[in-house]
């Protein structure tokens, strides 16, 4: 059943490239970074900014439909953990945010040497497999009231 899983990479950058990653990826600092996207035609979408769009939305169109609301907007206010997002960026390949294993791999292999060359931190691979993702803690999940008739 694994094969059905998708998958997303995240690389995480080093403090002095986080503002231009988010503000202009290609910029002369992350040129190699940009190539392996160019040539994956990927993009990069800084986590922090990610939650920070997701709270906006549902602040736009009522937090009740939006189950992950209360955990993200505490999320993007701690200031440990804003740092820690700060810095993580998910790459999406065309528009998908996930793709399937073999597109997740190869994109792996060629920001490797990235690594080694400083221009990445780390990588991490994310699968959609639910028992592989954290669930929100008990203080962010949703109550749902029995209704009687």
């Amino acid at each position: 059943m694994s094969d059905a899983w998708q998958y997303q990479l995240r690389i995480y950058l080093p403090d002095e490239s986080v503002e231009a990653a988010r503000s202009d990826p290609s910029c002369s600092a992350l040129v190699p970074l940009s190539r392996v996207l160019r040539k994956h035609a990927a993009s990069l979408k800084c986590q922090f900014d990610a939650f920070s769009d997701y709270v906006a939305e549902a602040e736009r169109h009522g937090v009740d439909h939006f189950p992950l609301y209360a955990w993200t907007k505490a999320t993007i206010e701690d200031p440990v953990k804003r740092a820690k997002h700060l810095k993580a960026f998910a790459i999406h390949i065309g528009e998908r945010a996930i793709y399937s294993k073999e597109e997740a791999e190869a994109l792996e292999v060629d920001l490797q040497p990235l690594i080694v060359g400083g221009t990445i931190e780390r990588i991490s691979k994310h699968d959609t497999n639910p028992a592989n993702n954290p669930q929100p803690p008990e203080e962010y999940q949703r109550k749902d009231a029995t209704k009687t008739a």
